[in-house]
């Protein structure tokens, strides 16, 4: 199992912030993450109610041998924000020829009354400090509108990449 940075605790003006590594237990948290994550960015709730039972049979899996590693945001014994993260096959590239897999980060989500006090950033700092330490040279993720600014601001920049559903529901 990989071992997790320390988890810290950061002042802000708001509160105190604390992040610490998720664990098995958090799964009903980040499935929840998850789920209004996509909700609130338009995938249809019927879509979204299909997705849950096999992400979270996924998500156990992964949290149980930790290849999906993540963070929790808590302030005033909240759960505040959360993302996750993983380390991911991918062919040797351009951009990382002696490498043959990524950091790919997932389910970056902030609750709507939490937004703007930084755990966002906090959160994405942590995912770049852990590809660091991982010897990760690329790291990657899918951007919501909402999200974009911020990853811009942090030195994220668009790929290439486009994507196709080859067979629907109903093949």
């Amino acid at each position: 199992m990989d071992s997790f940075a320390p988890s810290t605790r950061e002042t802000s003006a708001l509160a105190e912030r604390h992040l610490r590594p998720v664990t098995p237990d958090d799964l009903d948290l980040i499935s929840g993450h998850r789920r209004r994550m996509f909700l609130e960015n338009g995938r249809p709730p019927r879509a979204v109610d299909a997705a849950e039972g096999p992400f979270r049979e996924w998500l156990r899996r992964h949290l149980a041998d930790g290849s999906y590693f993540g963070w929790i945001v808590e302030q005033d014994g909240a759960s505040v924000a959360g993302c996750g993260m993983m380390a991911i096959e991918w062919p040797p590239h351009p951009i990382h020829p002696d490498q043959d897999r990524r950091g790919y980060v997932l389910n970056v989500y902030v609750e709507p009354g939490h937004r703007g006090e930084g755990h966002a950033r906090a959160l994405m700092e942590r995912c770049c400090g852990e590809a660091r330490r991982r010897g990760l040279r690329y790291v990657i993720l899918h951007a919501t509108a909402q999200g974009r600014p911020l990853y811009e601001k942090l030195g994220w920049e668009d790929t290439a990449e486009m994507a196709l559903v080859v067979l629907s529901e109903e093949e």
